[in-house]
């Protein structure tokens, strides 16, 4: 890809991805306000945890990781590629179905091990009844997630990024209809996982059928190719169960603390947003053009699409992070404060949600650095990585939890985000000319951040204007889109003078990129 059509993959992914956040936002906005910071809550939150835990091990963090790369390089032989692809499907079901069957057994030892300050009390029941109706969505997301890879491969964006649509709009809808028909609240949240699951794997397989990838379940057998496979993705996979285990030491300690559950998952949707939009849009179109790249050798241009994606990628994270930092308080309360979630559950997600936007360019940065080591088949180092930023974690929230609370748990996150980023880069800087940042990449840098200092500064000016008008009855939704406007329009004006930017360059990006779907 060209640097313009890299772009324009981001925006493609990124479009669907802000759609998905966004409905997410009213998931959880509509949770919060019907349950706060309850036991229903904090059980539903557990109970989804598992399979989107274990999903980010088999597939998303391991699986995708491995084969993608190795995809794109069958993609001269269409049949070679098509039978690598369903021996894949075949054998991952094949795992997942087993592995399914298995947790079901043993869910009351799975919410144990992510929460057990939830033993002897109501969340525990909860979160074990919940949890088994809600994990077989690992099957139906991983499937869908080996399918995103081969469309993404195949430079067919769209359907894959608009797929996660589908889970928030099954779960709003579901919550909606909830009191007129009579539902219980937390078992129609629980029921609705899977019947998205069914809808997101639906669409990516009538779309990969489409692209001439027509996957049809069989009877699983280990090719050479799925060894190769298999070997490639066990340290990914490891990796992914570090960064797991990062995520189950968040939520032991959360669970010690009534209501933190809820704090950390709302704040985690907060950062996840720009989050989503950007890491997982580079992350997506990244790696198969790395991948391509290197199997043809063509080191100058690995190097042009790596400092481009780090540029869009920072150009978007540093004032988003910014953002959450300086003006938490006022955007979590616009956002959650309602209902049965009061000022002071809001005044808490504010302090985590703050902690973790200080983390979120070393987030971003983190997908923009591994696909050089994935593109290369070296799954290794990322998890020598993972296992010493795992080891940050567990010192920084066991360590500190009884000094600082729950808090803890975000600020382990965070410093963990930035120790795998310096890993990440000081391990780049063996691989070559195409891991190096050029002369464009540096000077742009510093003045994203000095533009987005700047920003900060109006974002602080105008929120000392504002006042009260922030926290003030059906005002504050005004207010904070005002706060907001001034703080785009400040960065806006200030990158295009600095030259962090140039306004023509995202026009033609953006005038070029196809509208999602």
């Amino acid at each position: 890809m060209r640097p313009i059509q890299l772009i324009r993959g981001f925006l493609t992914v990124g479009l669907w991805t802000f759609l998905s956040r966004v409905l997410g936002f009213a998931r959880d906005i509509l949770i919060a306000a019907r349950l706060g910071d309850g036991p229903v809550g904090e059980a539903f939150f557990v109970a989804l945890t598992l399979p989107n835990m274990f999903r980010r091990f088999f597939a998303e963090g391991a699986l995708n990781m491995a084969f993608v790369p190795l995809f794109s390089k069958k993609l001269q032989d269409a049949d070679d590629a098509r039978t690598f692809a369903r021996d894949a499907f075949s054998g991952l079901a094949t795992v997942l179905i087993l592995f399914t069957l298995l947790a079901q057994v043993a869910m009351p030892w799975l919410v144990l091990a992510l929460a057990s300050g939830f033993w002897g009390d109501e969340r525990f029941e909860m979160a074990t009844d919940f949890g088994r109706v809600i994990f077989p969505y690992i099957l139906l997301i991983s499937l869908a997630a080996l399918l995103s890879g081969v469309l993404n491969a195949t430079g067919r964006f769209a359907a894959a990024a608009a797929a996660p649509v589908l889970l928030n709009i099954t779960l709003v809808s579901a919550m909606l209809l909830a009191d007129p028909l009579g539902w219980d609240f937390g078992w129609a949240l629980s029921w609705a996982v899977p019947i998205a699951g069914i809808a997101q794997l639906a669409l990516l397989w009538r779309a990969a059928a489409q692209a001439g990838f027509l996957l049809k379940p069989r009877w699983p057998r280990l090719t050479p190719d799925l060894k190769r496979l298999a070997i490639i993705a066990a340290p990914a996979m490891l990796a992914g169960g570090v960064v797991q285990i990062n995520l189950i030491v968040g939520k032991q300690v959360a669970s010690r603390f009534d209501g933190a559950i809820t704090y950390l998952n709302l704040a985690d949707r907060l950062y996840q947003l720009p989050l989503g939009v950007v890491a997982i849009a580079i992350g997506v179109v990244l790696l198969p053009d790395l991948s391509r790249r290197l199997a043809e050798n063509d080191v100058a241009g690995g190097r042009e699409a790596l400092n481009r994606a780090t540029e869009f990628a920072l150009l978007l994270t540093v004032p988003a992070a910014v953002a959450l930092v300086v003006i938490a308080d006022p955007i979590v309360s616009v956002l959650y404060q309602r209902g049965a979630f009061d000022a002071e559950a809001a005044a808490a997600t504010a302090i985590v949600t703050a902690i973790y936007g200080a983390g979120l360019p070393a987030f971003v940065l983190q997908k923009v650095l591994q696909p050089l080591y994935f593109a290369r088949h070296d799954t290794k180092s990322p998890f020598r990585f993972a296992l010493v930023a795992m080891v940050i974690n567990a010192a920084v929230a066991f360590g500190f939890y009884s000094l600082i609370g729950f808090t803890a748990a975000a600020w382990a996150t965070t410093i963990a985000g930035w120790a795998m980023v310096w890993l990440l880069w000081r391990g780049s800087r063996d691989m070559g000319d195409a891991a190096q940042p050029d002369a464009r990449l540096k000077a742009r840098i510093l003045r994203i951040i000095l533009a987005s200092a700047i920003m900060a500064g109006i974002l602080v000016g105008v929120a000392w204007l504002l006042g009260g008008s922030l926290y003030a009855p059906w005002l504050r939704y005004w207010a904070l889109a005002g706060l907001i406007l001034a703080g785009m329009v400040g960065y806006g004006v200030a990158g295009h003078v600095i030259g962090a930017f140039k306004l023509s360059e995202l026009r033609r990006a953006v005038r070029r990129s196809p509208a999602p779907g």
